[in-house]
């Protein structure tokens, strides 16, 4: 990856419908050019994925909270399966220390809230936070430090 690289992932995580013939003026390169640099970062799974991020409040999902879940009643292959099918769960994490999961969960309202908990009392001990603000609800992701090939 070189610098083109960087700025290319830059540009596209400032704007991910941005055209190729946008990406091409901004970075003085041809089109075939930043394609080949596309379908390359594509193939290294540098980009995963192409998507647009939803505001939550706008789709009526207002109460925003992470749930920390330990002393898991199950396995954790039964647990996974559970969280990756509830769809209030926008992500899961298996962390390590004296807490086994991290989630991060969208609902409407308090009683979406409750109903989510009630859900999840059976799998294990839970603890949860309600999200007050969001001082950095997304940061772009470039490398660090990385020797450029």
């Amino acid at each position: 990856m070189d610098q083109l690289d960087i700025k290319l992932l830059e540009l596209l995580q400032m704007d991910s419908r941005i055209t190729v013939s946008d990406l091409s003026k901004k970075l003085a390169l041809s089109r075939p050019s930043i394609s080949e640099r596309l379908y390359r970062l594509r193939e290294k799974g540098i980009i995963e994925e192409f998507s647009a991020r939803v505001s939550l409040p706008a789709v009526g999902l207002d109460v925003l909270m992470f749930i920390q879940v330990s002393e898991l009643k199950i396995s954790p292959s039964e647990f996974e399966g559970f969280i990756k099918n509830d769809s209030d769960i926008i992500e899961g994490h298996r962390v390590t220390g004296t807490i086994g999961y991290i989630l991060k969960a969208a609902v409407e309202n308090m009683t979406s809230m409750r109903l989510l908990i009630d859900r999840l009392i059976p799998y294990g001990h839970v603890n949860t936070s309600i999200v007050l603000s969001s001082p950095v609800p997304y940061r772009r992701i470039l490398p660090k430090n990385k020797q450029l090939d």
